[in-house]
């Protein structure tokens, strides 16, 4: 009887398959499905009606679906754990002209939330493999493949949605839209303004938020409410270590480079089963000492990539989140215990360093020496900077304070490090350039000296 019942299930859903491919149209013959009744009347539901949660502004139309369907462009940058759940949702809700950016390639590791992904395609690039996966799943749909340049994005896109694991990609992209605004004696272009979208996760929580460049808090603005890098002290680590992760970290920063496991200059790849495997019985070997438990290959392997811990449902509730009143403008979302969600209006920070258009002020003492300046531009949570390059006009000339990324000027400008801002020529109300690589664009100061 199950059997039977088997039989009847499967020829029924057959025949509907059939039924749902005679009403597909093939447009002008080149095998690209199209339309079909019914298609996107769950989609028609929130567009084409009113409702109790509707904004006041909202007026349904059939316009929106087309703009959707027809010329709607949107970037998404990361095609990861969120951004696999960003391109299903984006495509099944009847978006079309979807571009994606990622530089990273497949992991075996991606596979247990990755679902655009299998086993075969470990070490192809996951934008490729994203792209192919949802054109080939869902009539219609486009998704290609792009890389990021400022002119094609103020030229393309409508919207920008980020599925990133880096706050600096997340503060480059931030910058960017910020460098496309246009201001018009001093009044902001609103046509100028492209929203940007931003999700991110981390284990069982993540966050939503949706910025308007020039108008609501940018990234940069927020800063401090992303978690900071962990780091442990290094007097733990070498004399008193008491968790696994201590001693791995152990392994890493003084073992590998002092023994040089795999030749002289080879850094340790987390990529690499035999570079994991060894750091993996030296980190068991010192945990034993120390009677430690919980070294595992997979810890190992977690400290030394920094994996942050990632779950496949709360990939899919950020990805997901939509109202019919537009998100304003930050909204948490926690399962730990149970189940919490919050949203509220992150306020736009009057001498934010990206979108305040007024120079930041640092201040110092004359006596104070250059490191110190550059210490601060790094450290400081409402700055962190990576690698800050730091310009200034001195007697009519501009000035190299100091320029790390270049190896040449860098070895010129050292000196500059252990001299005083006054010794450098600097005075009261200077204003400095940084470069750094959280932003496309210098970023502008003034020095204001303290007695």
């Amino acid at each position: 009887m199950n059997l039977l019942l088997c039989s009847l299930f499967r020829e029924k859903k057959r025949r509907r398959v059939v039924e749902l491919t005679e009403k597909m149209v093939v447009d002008g013959g080149s095998g690209r499905t199209c339309e079909w009744d019914g298609r996107w009347n769950h989609i028609k539901k929130f567009l084409e009606r009113s409702g109790p949660f509707t904004h006041p502004d909202f007026e349904p139309s059939t316009e929106s679906l087309q703009f959707m369907l027809e010329t709607c462009k949107i970037l998404v940058i990361g095609a990861g754990g969120l951004g696999c759940e960003l391109l299903k949702d984006l495509a099944l809700s009847g978006f079309r002209n979807i571009h994606v950016v990622d530089m990273d390639t497949i992991d075996v590791s991606n596979l247990n939330r990755q679902f655009l992904f299998r086993p075969t395609d470990v070490g192809r690039p996951k934008a490729n493999v994203a792209a192919d996966f949802v054109n080939n799943r869902i009539p219609g749909c486009y998704i290609i493949l792009e890389f990021i340049y400022p002119s094609f994005i103020h030229l393309e896109f409508h919207i920008i949605v980020c599925g990133l694991d880096s706050i600096v990609a997340r503060r480059w992209m931030n910058g960017m839209l910020l460098s496309l605004l246009v201001f018009e004696d001093g009044v902001l272009d609103p046509s100028s303004i492209i929203p940007l979208i931003d999700g991110g996760t981390e284990g069982f929580k993540g966050n939503a938020r949706v910025i308007l460049p020039g108008m609501t808090a940018c990234i940069d603005c927020t800063l401090e409410l992303y978690p900071p890098q962990i780091n442990f002290p290094m007097c733990t680590i070498a004399s008193m270590p008491r968790l696994p992760e201590h001693c791995i970290e152990y392994v890493r920063m003084l073992l590998w480079p002092k023994e040089t496991p795999f030749g002289d200059g080879v850094v340790l790849d987390g990529d690499d089963p035999e570079h994991i495997q060894w750091v993996y019985q030296r980190s068991l070997e010192r945990a034993a000492d120390f009677n430690i438990t919980g070294v595992t290959y997979r810890l190992t392997q977690g400290v030394v990539k920094r994996i942050i811990p990632a779950v496949a449902s709360t990939n899919a509730v950020i990805a997901g989140k939509s109202a019919y009143i537009p998100l304003n403008n930050y909204m948490v979302f926690n399962d730990v215990d149970g189940l919490y969600t919050y949203t509220f209006e992150a306020e736009r920070k009057e001498n934010c360093s990206a979108c305040s258009q007024v120079p930041l002020d640092l201040h110092f003492s004359p006596s104070s020496k250059l490191q110190e300046m550059l210490d601060h531009l790094t450290e400081s949570a409402s700055l962190q900077m990576k690698s800050p390059a730091l310009t200034a006009t001195v007697e009519g000339k501009n000035k190299t304070l100091y320029l790390q990324s270049v190896a040449s000027i860098e070895q010129r400008t050292r000196p500059n490090l252990s001299k005083t801002l006054k010794e450098l020529g600097l005075s009261d109300g200077q204003e400095l350039a940084v470069a750094d690589a959280t932003t496309p664009q210098t970023m502008l100061f003034r020095l204001c000296f303290t007695s």
